[in-house]
């Protein structure tokens, strides 16, 4: 019997081609509402989303021919991850596919905010010369601590090496990955010896608002901070309250702890706009791992996942 694939969020149109070509049957409906999605998802073998979509147990109970799962991307916090496993149901990200456009994106990131790049820019627009107040900081005499070495720490990581800074690794749950030029080291190592922190962990109830003040005035040194991770891991409050006092000296976000502008209470845009004021903070709207390669490259690496469990070869 032929496949049925189930697309429930927006992807590259190079999605369909690839699916056929593994001889599935596959419908295309990124604008499927949730009731809509739990009325038709029965009858369906796979499931393809994006950040779109929560996979829940009352989801899970209504997919009952679901055999796989595809995420196109990496994070995994829209899913019940243990509830969809416990149904037999595999699990396929597709990480390997903007890796590399995540790691540019935060090397541009920590380029730019320790070079004063965006707002030496908005300065000039606005026919401010001020050289010394822009002076950069050069990155090859500094400490970088690495929270998280999965594929986009890694690929972060891989892009460091040509700066000659110093890097140190954390990640509580992989060992044995250091090198003459990557220091695998603890977590107390990192709040001794950093001078800029990058985060890289996947958002979990363990990570849910873990890179908090206390968190951070465990760092001996005032610190660079980025995160390209996921918002939530970093609460707003606590990130002003850091750079009000300095402990925080700049920081670089991809991500917010709230991304949907149109949902955030009264308080909470208070906090935003404090933020979005700030000379010394650099930002971008989750699109680190989004560029027009690897967009398609998702699909190449979430086909060939999906072709591998049922033991179908692709040709990509």
């Amino acid at each position: 019997m032929m496949k049925r694939c189930l697309i429930a969020d927006e992807m590259h149109e190079s999605i369909l081609p690839l699916l056929e070509g593994i001889g599935f049957k596959t419908d295309y409906r990124p604008k499927i509402s949730r009731e809509e999605l739990m009325a038709i998802i029965g009858d369906y073998q796979v499931l393809l989303i994006r950040s779109k979509t929560q996979i829940d147990v009352d989801m899970v109970d209504a997919a009952t021919q679901l055999e796989v799962i595809g995420r196109a991307g990496a994070g995994l916090d829209k899913i019940d991850v243990e509830y969809v496993e416990s149904k037999g149901i595999e699990i396929v990200n597709a990480p390997e596919g903007n890796r590399d456009a995540l790691a540019e994106h935060v090397m541009g990131m920590l380029l730019a905010m320790l070079n004063n790049v965006v707002s030496a820019d908005a300065e000039v627009r606005q026919w401010i010369w001020n050289r010394e107040a822009n002076r950069g900081i050069e990155l090859s005499d500094k400490t970088i601590g690495i929270i998280g070495y999965g594929n986009m720490g890694q690929a972060f990581v891989q892009r460091l090496r040509a700066f000659d800074c110093r890097i140190l690794v954390y990640d509580k749950y992989k060992k044995g990955f250091g090198t003459k030029k990557v220091e695998e080291v603890s977590l107390e190592k990192i709040y001794a010896k950093a001078d800029i922190l990058s985060l890289h962990v996947p958002l979990s109830e363990e990570t849910r608002g873990w890179v908090n003040h206390e968190f951070i005035e465990k760092f001996r040194k005032d610190i660079f901070l980025i995160n390209s991770a996921r918002g939530e891991i970093l609460p707003v409050k606590d990130l002003l309250s850091l750079l009000d006092s300095g402990k925080v000296i700049a920081a670089a976000l991809d991500v917010l702890e709230k991304e949907k502008f149109d949902k955030l209470t009264s308080e909470e845009k208070d906090l935003f706009t404090d933020l979005f004021q700030r000379r010394n903070v650099v930002l971008s709207p989750h699109v680190g791992g989004w560029t027009f390669a690897s967009y398609k490259r998702i699909n190449e690496v979430l086909v060939g996942k999906i072709g591998a469990h049922y033991r179908i070869e692709s040709d990509f």
